[in-house]
C-alpha cells in the first residue's frame, strides 16, 4: 500500500516514465473536494485529454477544455453535467469533435440541452463543431452525431454490443461498470495498453538525447511498425543548435526500450454501499495506480449516506484497499463538513491503510 493523495486545492497525481521528469499523463481533480466532481486527464506529449464528469468546469482554462476529446459522464445530476453548456459555448465556431459517454437516457438529456437554444444562424458558420454522443446500456450502446451547422439535429444512429469497453485505442482503453445511486451511475477505469519505457543511460551511450521525438518512437512501437523503419532522433544542444540522427526502429527497440504493462486510473462516484456495488467497484479498480473515489460522509453518518445513496469515507478507503489501489484521491465531500475535511481524509486513510 502507498499513501493517500492529499487533496488540497487542485489535487494532482502524476504518472512518470523512465525518462525521469517527463510526464506521460497527469490526472487531477478540477475542483476542490467540496466542489463539483470531475477529473481531468492530460497527455503531455499528445494533443489528447479527457474528462471524467462534466460538472462546474469554470476553473479549467479554455486551452485545457479545448484539448478534450472524450468526456465520460457518470450520470446527469446537475453537479455532474452542468458544465455541458460552458463547453458547448466555448466550442462553437471551431472545427473540433468531442465524444461524450453517459448512462441510459443520456441521448435525451443531451438533446434536451441542445434544443433549449435557437440555432437559426449556424448554417452560415465556416467551422463545424461536432458531438458524438454514446448512451451506455448493460449490453449495448447507442450513438448519435450532432453537428453545429446542422443545428445539432440527431444523425447517424448506431447500435452496437457493449461488454463494458467504451474506448479501445492504440494507447489506452476506458471501461465502465454500472453502480446503483437510486439511478444508474457509471464508474470508469482508464488503462494504458502498454507502457514504453525509455532507457536514458542507453540513449546517452548511443549518442542520443531525450526530446519530443521520443513520443513518435513510442507511437511506432505501440503500432508495431517494422524494425527497418528509420526514426529521426532530434534535439537541441546547450547552445540551442538542433542536432539530428537517423536510427532504425529495431535498434532502438532492442537497446533503448523496455515494455511494461500500462497503468490504471479508476473513478468512482455516487454509489450507495451495498454488496453488488462493492463487488463492482473492487473489480473495476483492481490494481489502480490511483483511485479517485467519493467520500461525502463520515461513517458516524452512515444512515444519511445510505439514504442519499452515497459512500462514507470509511467505506471508500476500505473499498480502495480491497481493490489493491496504490493511492486514493478523495472528493465529493458533503458541505456539512466544511472546515472539517481533514476528518474525512483521516477516516478514509485509516480504512485504506487497514488501521481500523
Amino acid at each position: 500500500m502507498c499513501a493517500i493523495q492529499e487533496t488540497v486545492g487542485l489535487a494532482c497525481f502524476f504518472i512518470l516514465d523512465s525518462i525521469g521528469e517527463k510526464m506521460i499523463h497527469s490526472a487531477s481533480l478540477i475542483n476542490d473536494p467540496f466542489g463539483d466532481p470531475g477529473v481531468y486527464v492530460d497527455f503531455k506529449y499528445r494533443r489528447d485529454a479527457f474528462l471524467f464528469d462534466l460538472g462546474d468546469v469554470s476553473l479549467l482554462p479554455p486551452r485545457k477544455l479545448l484539448k478534450i476529446d472524450y468526456i465520460f459522464v457518470s450520470h446527469t445530476h446537475m453537479d455532474h453535467f452542468i458544465g455541458f453548456d460552458h463547453l458547448l459555448r466555448l466550442s462553437l465556431g471551431r472545427d473540433r469533435r468531442t465524444r461524450l459517454y453517459g448512462p441510459p437516457n443520456f441521448l435525451q438529456n443531451v438533446e434536451d440541452k441542445l434544443r433549449s437554444y435557437t440555432w437559426n444562424l449556424v448554417a452560415n458558420y465556416t467551422n463545424d463543431f461536432e458531438l458524438l454522443v454514446t448512451e451506455v446500456h448493460p449490453e449495448h450502446k447507442i450513438s448519435r452525431r450532432y453537428r453545429c451547422r446542422n443545428a445539432f439535429r440527431p444523425e447517424d444512429e448506431i447500435r452496437t454490443a457493449c461488454d463494458g469497453t467504451l474506448v479501445q485505442g492504440d494507447f489506452f482503453s476506458v471501461r465502465a461498470v454500472y453502480l446503483d445511486h437510486g439511478t444508474p451511475c457509471l464508474a470508469f477505469s482508464f488503462r494504458e495498453n502498454t507502457r514504453v519505457n525509455i532507457k536514458k543511460n542507453v540513449l546517452r551511450e548511443m549518442g542520443l538525447s531525450t526530446g519530443a521525438w521520443l513520443q513518435e518512437l513510442k507511437d511506432h512501437i505501440v503500432k508495431e511498425r517494422p524494425d527497418s523503419l528509420p526514426v529521426r532522433a532530434w534535439w537541441r544542444d546547450a547552445d540551442g543548435r538542433r542536432e539530428e540522427k537517423i536510427v532504425p526502429l529495431g535498434v532502438l527497440r532492442e537497446k533503448a526500450v523496455k515494455i511494461t504493462p500500462g497503468q490504471r486510473i479508476s473513478y468512482v462516484t455516487d454509489a450507495i454501499y451495498n454488496e453488488e456495488n462493492a463487488r463492482r467497484i473492487v473489480e473495476l479498480g483492481a490494481g489502480s495506480e490511483v483511485m479517485f473515489i467519493e467520500a461525502p460522509f463520515l461513517h458516524q453518518d452512515v444512515a444519511t449516506a445510505a439514504r442519499k445513496c452515497h459512500l462514507t469515507a470509511k467505506q471508500a478507503g476500505a473499498l480502495a484497499r480491497k481493490a489493491g489501489a496504490k493511492r486514493i484521491v478523495l472528493f465529493h465531500f458533503s458541505p456539512k463538513y466544511k472546515g472539517r475535511g481533514d476528518l474525512l481524509h483521516q477516516e478514509a486513510t485509516d480504512a485504506f491503510l487497514g488501521v481500523v
